[in-house]
């Protein structure tokens, strides 16, 4: 049985709403990171709890925050600047509730991947980088709505799901961003951006894939 917690914490420039479960023995941490806040992306978003689900029954204390202006979450939309500020208080947050010396892992869909990368790059940068990424539906290049994001390079085992039918943020896109740096990427046949009917191959490619 798992623990199921709402919670408002102290943000950069107010307050965040993380939406926390825990199994009773936890074996590591998770941020998981919704997609776009202005296309309606919120921690309720069904591959934000996919990931969170999988990730749980991995054995990891999961943690969705709302970005700021969803929810509850306090603060304006920043196009991923802020929210990357936003994401390292939630993270810093659940270091320091379930021990640092638990390994902590990144997940985000969408919008929420292209922070996740991030967050990942800031961490690094500091010497403690996160254990593992899960990235799904990254935001790459330029897609619909005259928006451009230069995602940030993550570590070569990062696990990259994307849909063969994305019009949203083509497969292309992601396929450049991912070859330099030599990224292997799961392509699932037949699924759109919001992975209709497919959620269930984001968690057999993740249990796959996952190693502690």
């Amino acid at each position: 049985m798992s623990r199921h917690e709402r919670v408002l914490l102290d943000g950069p420039t107010g307050k965040i709403e993380t939406f926390i479960e825990a199994p009773e023995e936890i074996a590591g941490i998770a941020l998981i990171a919704h997609p776009h806040p202005l296309m309606g992306g919120t921690a309720d978003n069904k591959v934000v709890t996919t990931l969170a689900r999988a990730l749980r029954d991995l054995g990891c204390a999961t943690l969705r925050p709302n970005f700021r202006g969803v929810g509850a979450s306090e603060g304006a939309h920043d196009r991923g600047n802020a929210e990357t500020d936003d994401l390292r208080a939630v993270y810093d947050y659940a270091r320091a509730r379930f021990g640092r010396a638990l390994p902590a892992y990144l997940a985000g869909f969408s919008f929420g991947a292209y922070v996740t990368a991030r967050l990942a790059q800031r961490l690094a940068e500091d010497g403690t980088p996160a254990q593992r990424l899960v990235l799904v539906g990254t935001a790459a290049g330029f897609i619909e709505g005259d928006r451009q994001y230069a995602t940030a390079a993550v570590a070569p085992d990062t696990i990259v799901i994307h849909g063969a039918e994305d019009t949203t943020v083509p497969l292309a896109n992601v396929l450049k961003w991912a070859e330099p740096l030599e990224i292997a990427v799961s392509v699932i046949p037949g699924a759109d951006h919001f992975f209709h009917r497919k959620l269930h191959l984001i968690r057999r490619i993740v249990e796959a894939a996952w190693r502690p």
